[in-house]
């Protein structure tokens, strides 16, 4: 009987340890959490109801998510994909649900409904879970992989490490002649102190694109204004592509907003019908492009220098030309980071280049095998990291099924 040791009771050990199980019954299966709880991460996810997957169904699109790993996946998800998720679920009685944004949840609408259906598959399958069990050391030994724990050694035939972003099992990895990629903060929103945009949390719009002054980095979508400064995808999508630069440059940056994702001189040109048209009102009563809240219109209208009585007919060019470019290339200095601590994500971790991901297995040793975000693999917000998380686990459990 093989005998197989899962280092992390996250997301992406339970996928593999249940898929495993299930293609082989004669393995013997133990899940490692170093914690008092497992499954963390799934149970605060989503707010609390757990961003499955998404609902892209090309993987030639998919892998476009991923700002660390996009050529490594491209295999990977032509053997299990997003659709594969969803009948894995539901053909466990979990269905899943496609919101407006693409992001897909359990009907349920609640984390607890996957816990749940992993809790119920590992106890059927007679999986063992032991938590409080950090893993202090890991080495090969006469054909076999010897762990130890505070608690106690374990010899085994296999060994999977799902430990997520752990500096501790990093450095275990290196000790196995592993290289580990430095890690750095990957989807966190922009702290910018500025007066044009403070004491407006709350408000958003639908469409901004968003660039790092002095690199190629931008990124468009929903922005929202914070109480400490840029959120919302546009921002988390460039703050993961441009993790490594933002770090890099130690979180001290300029960015330019284009709020209307529009070009400068079509906005301009809006704006001089404007002042043909609309001549006797006010400029700053009322936003004339429905994406911009009045309250946002009033502080684009002050910094470009008009009072509160301009008429659109007292405007000069030079007023004109300032609001076109609050509106579309206004410059912003971000000083420092905020992330999610509760779902914080890292770009960094396993090299690639030493992974066989046709199984997901170590390309250093034999029967050692990671998934999950242990790897140097991670992307933006919207249920993609849990799909690496599912499809790493799917085909590193056919692997670990195969007698040997």
């Amino acid at each position: 009987m093989n005998k197989i040791i899962i280092i992390g009771g996250g997301a992406a050990g339970y996928f593999t340890a249940i898929n495993a199980k299930e293609n082989n019954s004669d393995l013997d299966i133990t899940i490692l959490e170093k914690g008092k709880d497992v499954l963390q991460k799934v149970k605060i996810s989503g707010g609390g109801r757990c961003n499955v997957t998404h609902a892209c169904f090309e993987p030639k699109e998919l892998v476009k998510f991923y700002p660390r790993g996009e050529k490594e996946l491209l295999g990977p998800f032509h053997q299990f994909m997003t659709g594969d998720t969803f009948e894995w679920f539901d053909d466990r009685g979990v269905p899943l649900k496609i919101e407006d944004d693409n992001r897909v949840f359990p009907e349920a609408n609640t984390s607890q409904a996957i816990i749940d259906c992993f809790q119920k598959a590992v106890e059927k399958l007679e999986i063992k879970v032991l938590t409080n069990q950090g893993v202090n050391s890991v080495y090969p030994q006469d054909n076999q992989w010897v762990v130890n724990t505070k608690e106690q050694v374990f010899k085994v035939d296999k060994v999977v490490i799902a430990a997520g972003s752990s500096k501790k099992v990093w450095e275990l990895c290196e000790t196995l002649n592993h290289s580990v990629i430095e890690p750095v903060p990957s989807l966190f929103t922009f702290n910018i102190n500025d007066k044009r945009i403070v004491d407006l949390l709350g408000i958003s719009v639908p469409n901004a694109t968003v660039n790092i002054v002095g690199t190629k980095l931008e990124a468009s979508g929903p922005l929202l204004i914070t109480h400490w400064g840029m959120s919302g995808p546009a921002v988390l999508k460039l703050s993961a592509f441009g993790a490594r630069i933002l770090a890099d440059k130690k979180y001290q940056y300029n960015v330019e907003v284009n709020w209307l994702s529009r070009p400068t001189d079509k906005i301009l040109n809006v704006l001089l019908n404007l002042k043909k048209k609309e001549s006797r009102k006010t400029v700053i009563l009322k936003s004339p492009f429905a994406e911009i809240s009045k309250r946002l219109w009033e502080r684009f209208v002050k910094f470009s220098d008009i009072n509160a009585t301009h008429n659109w007919a007292d405007l000069n060019s030079r007023q004109l030309e300032n609001l076109a470019n609050q509106l579309t290339k206004g410059v912003y200095n971000a000083n420092g980071r905020t992330t999610f601590k509760d779902e914080f994500v890292t770009a960094g971790g396993i090299d690639l280049k030493e992974i066989k991901f046709k199984r997901f297995e170590s390309r250093k040793h034999k029967n050692l095998f990671f998934v999950g975000e242990v790897l140097n693999i991670d992307a933006v917000t919207g249920g993609f990291n849990f799909q690496n998380a599912w499809t790493g686990g799917f085909i590193c459990a056919k692997a670990l099924a195969e007698e040997s």
